[in-house]
């Protein structure tokens, strides 16, 4: 706990300091102040508009998505709640098209890893024209009451095979960066129980399958460390002024910390250069900083819980590629898949998930067809830039949206075989 009260007690203790910038800035921004006209006047007002952003703690970000183009006219977007668990929602992003169920239906599964569902507001925009879209919008630990009980990695694959069974017609899914394992774990339990409710394709993007390939940083720190050591150091309790009071959780200023001190160089460079922005009074560029820094602040806690669980899992023992991933006691295989097509996304200058992190997907799911299979690894991009930005919406997101129309118009013979490979498991079964 008292790394959380630490935490607490310090953004506290920032109240003043907070209250005498916001005077001082009042003050040299006033006409009436000739001074305010002076280079002085606008360093000082620069000065601490960059003390008063840099310490400010951003709440939960909205969406805020009310509109997309489709065949360039505007249509209106409601944002709406379709499904919900103490520690998720599932948020629908219905178009208000004459035709709502014309295009495939596409969820996209966001990380817990520390930032809210909205850093991939993006994304969300940049799919909306070609897809009906659905997100996962999970909980911050620290807000869900410690009565509402645990959730772990299990928790999260059952939370993923329940919202597979919100969708009544075809659907795709997306998992972005951490729900890659999950997600392949997930459609592996379904495909291996013959559940007719999986995915027409899934597509991994930026995803830790295999960590063992192309090692990163963040891969070498966990291996060498352990979860043990995650848990003697990371792990601190939610104080008493949130509802989450008393659960153990990994919290987010703890991630976010770990983050930008990965390029702390890129971030001590971008507010030098919005100091500057508001010195010159490039209004455009400050509120770029602004919004950018707004929204890659806002971060959430996770479960202990979850976190230590994936930890160990996922990049210190290595469970799913070595075929020793189990869920409630029972193995995940993904050579179950048979008819879920597959494709996976990295970026060349990821330095979060190598390259061949992700793509090894497609050696654990050896039973799927060729033709059900792409992989395509964008060219100058970085972590962030595999599912936001130029290159994004102009490159990945044009193949994606091929890929799942391809897979869409596959998806009733795959269900009549999905069919007849039941029977055969019930006949094998009548016959033992």
């Amino acid at each position: 706990m008292f790394q959380y009260l630490i935490h607490e007690q310090s953004h506290a203790a920032l109240a003043p300091a907070r209250a005498a910038s916001d005077a001082m800035q009042l003050f040299f921004k006033n006409p009436l102040n000739p001074v305010s006209l002076t280079p002085l006047g606008r360093a000082v007002v620069a000065g601490c508009e960059l003390f008063e952003h840099s310490t400010r703690r951003p709440g939960k970000p909205e969406f805020n998505i009310k509109s997309t183009v489709i065949n360039g006219k505007p249509v209106a977007v409601t944002e709406k709640v379709v499904w919900q668990q103490p520690f998720c929602r599932l948020l629908h992003f219905e178009r208000q098209v004459p035709h709502p169920n014309c295009d495939p239906k596409l969820l996209i599964v966001a990380p817990v890893s520390g930032h809210y569902a909205t850093l991939l507001r993006g994304t969300v925009e940049d799919m909306l024209p070609r897809h009906d879209v659905f997100i996962t919008d999970w909980a911050d630990a620290r807000m869900v009451p410690l009565a509402e009980g645990r959730f772990d990695l299990d928790d999260y694959i059952d939370y993923l095979i329940s919202i597979f069974h919100v969708f009544g017609s075809p659907f795709h899914v997306a998992a972005v960066c951490q729900p890659s394992v999950p997600v392949l774990a997930a459609v592996s339990l379904m495909e291996e129980a013959g559940d007719p409710h999986v995915p027409a394709s899934m597509v991994l993007i930026g995803g830790p399958i295999e960590t063992r390939v192309n090692r990163t940083v963040i891969n070498t720190f966990a291996e060498e460390r352990g979860t043990e050591w995650f848990r003697r150091n990371v792990i601190t309790t939610v104080p008493s002024n949130y509802p989450g009071y008393r659960r153990d959780v990994y919290p987010g200023f703890l991630q976010l910390s770990g983050f930008m001190g990965m390029n702390l160089d890129r971030h001590i460079s971008a507010h030098q250069d919005f100091f500057l922005q508001l010195l010159r009074g490039d209004d455009d560029g400050a509120e770029r900083h602004r919004e950018f820094y707004d929204e890659y602040r806002a971060v959430m806690d996770l479960t202990a819980e979850f976190f230590l669980q994936t930890i160990d899992t996922v990049f210190v023992n290595h469970l799913l590629p070595k075929g020793e991933m189990t869920h409630r006691g029972r193995q995940v295989h993904p050579s179950a898949i048979r008819h879920v097509a597959l494709m996976t996304v990295e970026g060349e200058g990821d330095d979060i998930c190598g390259v061949g992190q992700t793509q090894a997907a497609h050696r654990l799911c050896r039973n799927l067809p060729d033709m059900m299979r792409e992989h395509y690894t964008q060219p100058h991009v970085g972590h962030y830039g595999i599912f936001n930005g130029q290159r994004f919406r102009q490159e990945i997101v044009p193949r994606i949206g091929e890929f799942i129309l391809r897979a869409q118009a596959t998806t009733p013979s795959r269900s009549a075989a999905r069919k007849r490979h039941m029977i055969s498991i019930k006949q094998a079964a009548v016959a033992a």
